[in-house]
């Protein structure tokens, strides 16, 4: 198995198509080509990491957090980034990290976080605008079923929670090839018409190259009409933050006990306590106030996120309870995500769950 094989099992619920534009995602350090020793799956690429991997025989390290978020104009070891690169570089150790890929993926972080919590009926706090995409093309009526059976295969006609889904219309196309033409149908240098099926297929973005290929492959014209347009409707399954909800009801005071054991959190600095019970959750891992306002809209009776502010606590606004229950802490179990999903994925090979707590806030 091949660094590239880890990477393409890792996109398939974590695309990076979907990362934010100011995070650096992928293949960091390393050659996807490097045949895999092991796998380390990590929160943060530290120097201990780096040195556990070696202990432990794996030339890759999977970690959330990417250990290079910017520009590296020297490499001289005069800080724990440059340290670690130093490390992985002379050692021969691969670093990947998919970070805002997997906060944004429907299955990742804050899917773990709800499963952690025990909430359910969950959807998308923020939805990724810009995340559908559209494909418009013309095809012999013949050669339709073929075609849209195909475009199904890689993923096409995803909607929601639905698959297989399509529109078509009938009718003749026209067309006269020029004398370098080699056209399927008809003779060149004369205007045939020709019985068609305009096929309307939507799919998520990240599967653009595999959709035009596939179509391109399949489409028994030397040349393929086709329109590609974006569109606005929001994507059920793409975006940062979750809603859940609670089998039943609790009192706030015993549903913040109730975190601070399943999340393992030693303090949550949280907002006014309301006379309302808990029923609707919002959660966002990691640095998350800038989504106080969706919680708020969404309904929800409690947020869960970390990393907020003296003053944005006053965005409550008694409409809800703001809980940040630390960085870490909303993280954490995001590596036991990971080293499930790739277990499955790669039944005989060594993937390894990280000893080492990376958390580097500590508490008296």
């Amino acid at each position: 198995m091949r660094i590239k094989d880890v990477i393409s099992a890792i996109e398939k619920i974590a695309p990076l198509d979907y990362a934010e534009d100011f995070d650096n995602v992928g293949l960091l350090i390393g050659d996807q080509s490097t045949q895999v020793t092991g796998v380390l799956v990590t929160l943060d690429t530290l120097e201990n990491v780096v040195d556990e991997a070696i202990e432990k025989k794996c030339n890759l390290i999977v970690s959330f957090h990417p250990i290079v978020f910017s520009g590296l104009k020297k490499i001289t070891g005069k800080n724990y980034v440059e340290r670690v690169v130093i490390k992985a570089i002379q050692n021969n150790i691969a670093i990947y990290a998919m970070h805002t890929a997997l906060d944004n993926s429907f299955v990742g972080v804050n899917a773990k976080i709800c499963e952690v919590l025990g909430l359910q009926n969950l959807e998308v706090l923020i939805p990724q605008k810009a995340t559908i995409k559209k494909l418009i093309t013309y095809v012999p009526t013949s050669n339709a079923e073929t075609l849209r059976q195909a475009l199904f295969e890689v993923g096409g006609g995803s909607i929601g929670n639905y698959d297989n889904c399509s529109f078509t219309v009938e009718g003749t196309g026209s067309f006269k090839g020029n004398e370098n033409s080699d056209p399927v149908i008809g003779q060149r240098g004369r205007t045939h018409y020709e019985k068609e099926s305009q096929i309307n297929i939507t799919f998520p973005k990240h599967l653009e190259r595999q959709i035009l290929t596939t179509l391109k492959k399949v489409h028994p014209y030397e040349e393929v009409a086709y329109e590609m347009t974006t569109l606005e409707n929001n994507n059920q399954h793409i975006g940062i933050g979750m809603l859940g909800e609670l089998p039943k009801a609790q009192k706030a005071e015993d549903y913040l006990k109730t975190i601070k054991q399943r999340m393992n959190v030693g303090v949550i600095r949280h907002s006014k306590i309301l006379e309302k019970d808990i029923k609707k959750v919002a959660v966002l891992g990691g640095s998350g106030a800038f989504a106080i306002e969706n919680a708020i809209a969404s309904g929800a009776d409690l947020y869960i996120t970390a990393d907020v502010k003296y003053h944005e606590f006053y965005k409550a606004e008694n409409k809800l309870i703001i809980a940040d229950i630390g960085h870490y802490e909303t993280e954490q179990f995001t590596k036991n995500l990971l080293v499930d999903f790739l277990t499955k994925k790669f039944t005989n090979f060594a993937i390894v769950l990280s000893v080492c707590n990376t958390n580097p806030v500590k508490y008296l």
